[in-house]
């Protein structure tokens, strides 16, 4: 159980008897912090997650096609008015049916349908890799536009004194009106920055809300990113091997053979065997038990025409898989090249901070003496506070990068980062219903509530 909850619920309890809480104050959030808060509270994991629940049915189903198909029926009737042989007639039936050969169509399906499942567990992958790349800009996001407007609250106090000291020298007759405009100017101009960017910390704080699932608190830095491959080569081959939209593309293929050979199967015989048993009114029983032959003739040429579709379908699925490959390595080739410059515009934009910043004190001093205008220093001012935004700005796109390029390579997901977070477990739905279970008091369907319960979605 986690310590804010718990001390959430101590504070409830002692409100609730009228006693006296003191405050205390929010923990810092980290970035681990945000992406575990994504994970546990996105609705379009759940929503994934629920549809990897719908392929895991369909397994189910096409078990229940090899398995007994039972049935009863059961009627009765009475005639108005009696007949010589009485009013009141009825019957109950049983019949069975078993499919004993089909020339493995059936079993074709259900490893079809296992493909499907795969390919549904991969999409799942890549969608809790969009929530984590979400919940990383929201955090850098929310990091930047309060960096943003402390630079630009401090950059309106100092301009003030700036003002101040114009107004005063102004008095003394040192400066003239024109110094004094240009500093009321360079004020209105940074307290319109601040509102451009007290108003962005609002749409941040929004964003952060919706990908984290709460408002954020008091965010601390990111102690450092996680490691990336040495090379572009390496980076890609990892791509190749992990990425879930490749596993998601190989899968469909997988089950789109399977339909090819499935839907061939179509042209051939099934043995079916049955049986029934009924009773009347009167107690007299009948059984019959017997097999079936069944298989097509001539369909108008429908069952090659389905054949032909299938397997174009699988002509389709294999030129994404090489289509999906390609743009999984130009995303990571993107990726590789927006971090490389991220990384040299962060070095760029340091010693332009450092520069900008020596260059303001030495106006500074050359306006004491003379040399300088207001104009020139309050000039300089501007650059400084443009270097350290576009330093702050760098720090965000470099940490973006990073895990942009994670993202690109597969490898932004829970497992790979080490969050710890009740991980969602995709075969444990399966491994309940895979089995066909028939009803939900079953044993199996007591483990499939169990199951439900356990991932917080029960019916």
């Amino acid at each position: 159980m986690r310590p804010d909850f718990v001390t959430q619920s101590l504070r409830t309890i002692a409100l609730a008897l009228g006693l006296v809480v003191p405050a205390v104050p929010a923990a810092a959030e980290s970035l681990t912090d945000a992406l575990a808060s994504a994970y546990l509270n996105s609705d379009l994991l759940a929503q994934q997650q629920a549809l990897l629940r719908v392929a895991d049915e369909d397994v189910a189903g096409a078990v229940a096609a090899l398995r007994p198909i039972v049935n009863y029926s059961a009627s009765a009737s009475e005639v108005t008015p009696e007949p010589p042989t009485g009013s009141f007639s009825g019957s109950l039936a049983l019949s069975v049916e078993l499919l004993l050969y089909d020339f493995g169509g059936s079993q074709l399906a259900v490893e079809q349908v296992k493909q499907t499942v795969l390919a549904t567990r991969a999409a799942l992958v890549e969608v809790e890799q969009q929530v984590l790349l979400r919940a990383v800009a929201a955090f850098v996001g929310v990091r930047q536009a309060e960096a943003l407007v402390a630079l630009n609250e401090a950059n309106v106090r100092l301009i003030t004194q700036e003002l101040r000291a114009s107004q005063d020298r102004f008095e003394v007759g040192e400066v003239t009106r024109t110094d004094v405009s240009l500093a009321e100017a360079q004020l209105a101009a940074g307290r319109a920055g601040l509102a451009a960017e007290q108003g962005a910390l609002v749409q941040a704080r929004e964003e952060y809300r919706a990908a984290v699932g709460r408002f954020p608190g008091a965010l601390t830095a990111p102690r450092g990113t996680p490691s990336i491959p040495a090379t572009l080569d390496a980076a890609k081959a990892i791509a190749r091997e992990r990425h879930p939209d490749i596993t998601e593309a190989q899968f469909n293929v997988s089950a789109a053979e399977i339909g090819v050979a499935r839907a061939e199967t179509a042209l051939y015989p099934s043995l079916r065997g049955t049986g029934s048993a009924s009773i009347d009114q009167d107690g007299d029983s009948s059984a019959s038990i017997g097999i079936t032959l069944s298989g097509p003739i001539y369909q108008g040429g429908a069952l090659a025409s389905s054949i032909r579709q299938v397997a174009a379908q699988r002509d389709a699925t294999r030129s994404g898989l090489l289509s999906t490959v390609l743009a999984v390595e130009q995303n990571v080739g993107n990726a590789w090249a927006n971090l490389a410059v991220a990384v040299a515009t962060l070095e760029a934009r340091d010693r332009e901070v450092a520069a900008a910043q020596l260059a303001l004190e030495g106006l500074r001093e050359e306006l004491r003496l003379g040399a300088r205008t207001t104009l020139d220093v309050l000039d300089q001012e501007q650059e400084l506070l443009d270097a350290r935004t576009a330093r702050i700005n760098a720090e965000n796109d470099r940490v973006l990068a990073v895990y942009s390029l994670l993202d690109a390579m597969g490898l932004l997901t829970v497992d790979n980062l080490g969050l710890s977070v009740p991980v969602f477990d995709p075969e444990a739905y399966y491994n309940t219903v895979r089995s066909a279970p028939t009803v939900r008091v079953s044993p199996e369907g007591q483990r499939l509530d169990r199951v439900l319960r356990a991932i917080g979605r029960e019916e």
